[in-house]
């Protein structure tokens, strides 16, 4: 028996639930190349929808088999999308299954490290993030992130580290040693001291810049909520300037170093302040008071983003395809996870 190509098995999801696109074979779409590993997304485009009456013109199709690293067990998943895509915050769905999900498809861009510092761009990010964090999805677990993080991710970071350990190159194998407390109950310990003493609510979890959109008429849009859940604000507003500070190019390996933050307080103060103009405040006095409060919370959480994305690049590190080599990478950060822990409660 012949094997189904993915661009055949995508279009075929795709035509049991628009009508538009049935009768039509895949010749008649242009597929840009699938992004991601067992899981992954892919562009759909009629090449000539208004000629040939197709609708709607594009669909963002997005494969789940295979996916090993998601935050909430799949029901609750599938869930939360569909509350995202009736508020409007996510892309709406056409079709949710086991196996994938057929989305409405966003014309825009992703944004670059820069545009986090548009004001614009800040305002339609602190706007979006007031909506979704004021939703109260159903079914979510009790945990917050780092500790669903940690159940979850833990093992698979153990794996990595110890039976996996010969598949790197033997100038990366000696980092597995130096990242082996990454799955430890002290650091998750280290993990619980960073966080504020305010309710966790429903949030984002993974807002850096790559995962927002701008579209062509200049509304920001989130995307990519696998990691959702109950969290603290100030991670959002943190994780937003995560990747801020790689820098590429270097000619010796691994090619990449984690740098110097670009942002200031300001800059964090800026994207609150835009965030707290959707609330109401009895005067002035009480405003000042909370940003002043967010922005020490957010510059507090900025470590955490270097300690989640070192856990999240373990598992890519055993990918065959990667652009960065991701042993490193999760090196460089958890290192600076760590160097930032140790002066921000040194006195302590």
């Amino acid at each position: 028996m012949e094997e189904i190509s993915v661009e055949q098995m995508a279009l075929e999801k795709c035509q049991s639930v628009l009508a538009g696109w049935r009768d039509r074979t895949v010749d008649d779409f242009e597929f840009d190349p699938p992004k991601g590993f067992s899981s992954f997304t892919m562009g759909i485009r009629a090449h000539r929808p208004s000629e040939d009456g197709i609708d709607p013109p594009a669909v963002l199709y997005r494969h789940l088999d295979g996916k090993e690293n998601a935050i909430l067990d799949f029901s609750t998943e599938q869930a939360v999308f569909g509350l995202l895509g009736q508020h409007g915050i996510a892309a709406r769905a056409h079709l949710m299954d086991d196996t994938c999900r057929v989305e409405e498809f966003f014309v825009g861009r992703t944004l670059t490290a820069d545009d986090i510092f548009d004001p614009a761009i800040q305002k339609g990010i602190a706007d979006e993030l007031w909506r979704l964090h004021h939703l109260e999805p159903e079914g979510l677990p009790p945990d917050t992130f780092f500790d669903l993080l940690y159940a979850k991710w833990g093992a698979m970071a153990r794996s990595v580290l110890t039976d996996h350990r010969h598949e790197f190159p033997p100038e990366e194998r000696h980092l597995c040693e130096e990242l082996s407390a990454i799955h430890t109950a002290s650091t998750i310990e280290k993990v619980r001291r960073c966080l504020p003493d305010r309710d966790p609510v429903f949030c984002h979890n993974d807002t850096y810049h790559g995962n927002v959109m701008q579209l062509t008429d200049g509304t920001i849009k989130l995307l990519d909520f696998e990691f959702s859940c109950r969290n603290h604000i100030a991670f959002d507003f943190a994780n937003l300037f995560a990747e801020t500070v790689m820098e590429h190019g270097f000619v010796d390996p691994p090619h990449f170093r984690i740098g110097e933050p670009r942002f200031t307080e300001e800059d964090l103060g800026s994207l609150i302040g835009f965030y707290l103009d959707n609330a109401q405040f009895h005067d002035s006095a009480r405003r000042d008071a909370e940003q002043a409060t967010l922005v020490a919370e957010t510059r507090r959480a900025i470590m955490l983003s270097d300690y989640m994305y070192s856990m999240a690049a373990l598992p890519l590190a055993l990918e065959p395809i990667q652009k960065i080599r991701f042993l490193p990478y999760a090196h460089q950060r958890f290192s600076r996870f760590l160097r930032s822990w140790d002066v921000e409660f040194a006195a302590s």
